[in-house]
């Protein structure tokens, strides 16, 4: 007859690594419980079924673990793959896509249509928790057209946008009411009665700063900021405002509208803005609830130099 001990010790051992992994989490826990968190969503992690299943775990145990997450997103590959089946050529102006009038119908589909629904439906999978919106709902990203400078001349580059106004309050909104709002980077015009497609990771960013968040994450495809790419793949983990400021002009074009994000982002308020490899799973409750964290995180300038 068992008196009912042999197997407690097996039992201890085989949990004690789980309490162990969620003390680890605790500081952090405490330190961002209460805390908006503006998460970028992008990069390979939206194409690989395995990373949007884990990037959405993430973001349900963030809202769990009392954090108030905001997710926003683009779409580059599925609106071009559109933009193919419709037979509308992609057209680009030194590295920037053309969004003629048909086109911009196609991406205002895409994102709101597709993408966005896709996501919400993997967050509600784990419970009643998201919401989708895009920019143009209740006013919330207002955009005047973009006109970027190529070799001194304005270049029209068609319905892209940039931001001039963000109204918070439906995003505030659903925050209070523990929902976990879902935003698509598309902005009502402020000129006339269109709208226009607006850099996810700039519309993030902005994001960040209006909602006073603690920290916009950013997932991308590769570790972080390099040190010295492509000589060296050792990643910068934490830098300043003003350090980060004075490696923009080098950076490869596809960094630049995260870190210049990024930037903004901690110049407007934001306590950390981080770039985290999208690629890893649960790389998001890697770099908020662990030691070692993962990435590169900007800081503002007297946080770094204290």
């Amino acid at each position: 007859m068992s008196d009912g001990t042999s197997n407690a010790p097996t039992r201890k051992h085989t949990a004690l690594p789980k309490a162990q992994i969620l003390i680890e989490a605790l500081p952090w826990l405490t330190r961002h419980h209460g805390k908006t968190v503006v998460i970028k969503f992008g990069g390979n992690a939206m194409i690989d079924e395995d990373l949007k299943a884990a990037f959405a775990q993430d973001v349900v145990f963030l809202r769990h673990a009392g954090l108030k997450p905001v997710v926003v997103h683009g779409g580059g590959p599925q609106i071009s793959a559109a933009l193919d089946r419709h037979g509308i050529v992609s057209e680009f102006k030194a590295g920037l896509r053309v969004t003629t009038e048909d086109a911009m119908d196609v991406v205002r589909m895409v994102l709101a249509g597709q993408v966005q629904r896709e996501l919400v439906g993997l967050l509600n999978q784990h419970g009643p928790l998201a919401v989708g919106l895009t920019g143009e709902d209740a006013h919330t990203l207002t955009a005047t057209k973009h006109q970027p400078e190529i070799d001194g001349e304005l270049v029209d580059i068609g319905r892209v946008g940039e931001i001039t106004e963000i109204d918070t309050g439906a995003i505030e909104a659903l925050l209070a009411d523990g929902r976990i709002p879902v935003v698509s980077s598309i902005a009502r015009s402020q000129d006339d009665h269109h709208v226009y497609n607006v850099n996810a990771d700039t519309a993030a960013a902005a994001l960040a700063a209006a909602l006073g968040a603690e920290t916009l994450m950013v997932l991308t495809d590769v570790e972080g900021l390099y040190e010295d790419w492509p000589n060296s793949d050792e990643v910068i983990s934490r830098l300043t405002a003003s350090e980060l400021e004075k490696l923009l002009p080098d950076l490869s074009s596809g960094m630049v509208p995260k870190m210049e994000g990024c930037l903004h982002a901690v110049r407007g308020g934001v306590t950390t803005a981080r770039v985290i490899d999208g690629r890893v799973q649960h790389s998001i409750l890697l770099e908020i609830f662990t030691d070692e964290g993962i990435g590169t995180m900007v800081v503002p300038d007297e946080q770094g130099e204290s």
